[in-house]
């Protein structure tokens, strides 16, 4: 057996900014595990707008641009103490990542030794550091570091076995972007009725087409006409082009559910398009998170609004269940290694991929 080198090879994330906030190292020293901890050889990581809303700030009350605005150069607005999921000002360096595939090579008190060799994925909205207190957020690759590196040490309890076939850059596109769009689901109820997904050819858009029509209903996804083929292929009833008039080409109150990942401006347009009694999730806002909207149609259409970050354990145990059930399958566009995150992100931001883009460590006999 190849003994366990001292450093790895990771990205550093050395402030809010632009890409050059990420720096590319291979003397980064590997991390131990705590009690209660696992440490993971890292397989693949996925790339998420998380990491880049993270990156730049986006969070910062101080920023009301849309993420692209700023996802390569960075915002001048933005205020570093409340510029993370949290609330809260991010420690630096951190080394981001909230999608981790990798095995269980170490343990520290309190985990089974029995774990060791376990292939597992990391829960992104971490319970054990928050003690299972609803409503606070404590996330992978924000608040402690994550999944970009050769190595990365979780809480035993938010890391779980996962039994399958599935490559690990497969399994790696998973964890953020399904348990968001399960979250979304759960959340408002959905169940066999007509449901449109904003944002449908990404991550989370996607994993929430087939996640809704896992549930039973009819969905109608809203995405740019080059991807339409790539969403239909992943279950969605009907597509409508981004921009499009959505209450001119749906009708007025002729949907059930909204979940929505974009925000911005169409939002009194998607409140339009709802039933009396309808619900509207939301858990993203790509195209900014300011919106305007006529606060009659909320009550004089009995309308009910989640707001969706935090999860309870049942979202990521479904999860797991579902893959291993092989009821679900990412669309993975683009694999990069480790040292071209950048270029990944800019893809990324780009929109240039349907699905997932994923992250490759380098393998342990070198570090380049």
């Amino acid at each position: 057996m190849t003994a366990r080198p001292s450093t790895m090879a990771a990205v550093l994330l050395t402030g809010h900014g632009g890409l050059e906030k990420l720096e590319y190292r291979t003397d980064v020293p590997i991390p131990r595990p705590a009690a209660d901890e696992v440490l993971i050889q890292v397989g693949a990581a996925g790339v998420n707008n998380t990491d880049i809303n993270t990156r730049i700030g986006w969070y910062s009350k101080g920023v009301t641009a849309e993420t692209g605005a700023g996802g390569a150069a960075g915002f001048e607005s933005v205020d570093a103490a409340d510029a993370a999921w949290s609330g809260t000002a991010l420690r630096f360096p951190r080394i981001q990542g909230a999608d981790v595939c990798g095995r269980i090579v170490d343990v520290g008190e309190g985990v089974p030794r029995a774990r060791i060799g376990e292939r597992v994925l990391v829960r992104t909205m971490l319970r054990a550091p928050v003690e299972d207190r609803p409503f606070e957020c404590w996330t992978f690759g924000s608040e402690c570091d994550g999944g970009f590196a050769q190595f990365t040490v979780a809480p035993a309890r938010d890391t779980y076995a996962v039994r399958s076939d599935r490559s690990d850059v497969e399994l790696a596109a998973l964890p953020c972007s399904y348990s968001t769009a399960e979250n979304m689901l759960r959340r408002a109820f959905v169940g066999a009725e007509r449901v449109l997904v904003t944002g449908a050819s990404g991550g989370v858009g996607l994993a929430a087409v087939q996640l809704a029509k896992r549930r039973g209903a009819t969905v109608v996804a809203v995405c740019s006409a080059a991807k339409a083929a790539e969403v239909r292929a992943q279950g969605a009833d009907r597509t409508v082009g981004r921009g499009a008039d959505l209450v001119g080409a749906l009708g007025a109150s002729s949907v059930d559910v909204v979940i929505d990942l974009v925000g911005g401006s169409q939002c009194p347009e998607l409140l339009g398009l709802l039933r009396p009694g309808g619900r509207y999730a939301i858990a993203g806002a790509i195209a900014g998170p300011i919106a305007e909207i006529d606060l009659r149609t909320l009550y004089l259409k009995d309308l009910s609004v989640f707001g969706c970050t935090c999860q309870g354990d049942e979202v990521f145990e479904n999860l797991i269940g579902y893959i291993e059930r092989e009821e679900i399958r990412p669309v993975v566009s683009r694999t990069y290694p480790l040292r071209e995150i950048a270029q990944a992100q800019r893809d990324f931001l780009a929109k240039k991929y349907p699905g997932k883009l994923v992250l490759v460590p380098p393998a342990l006999d070198r570090t380049g």
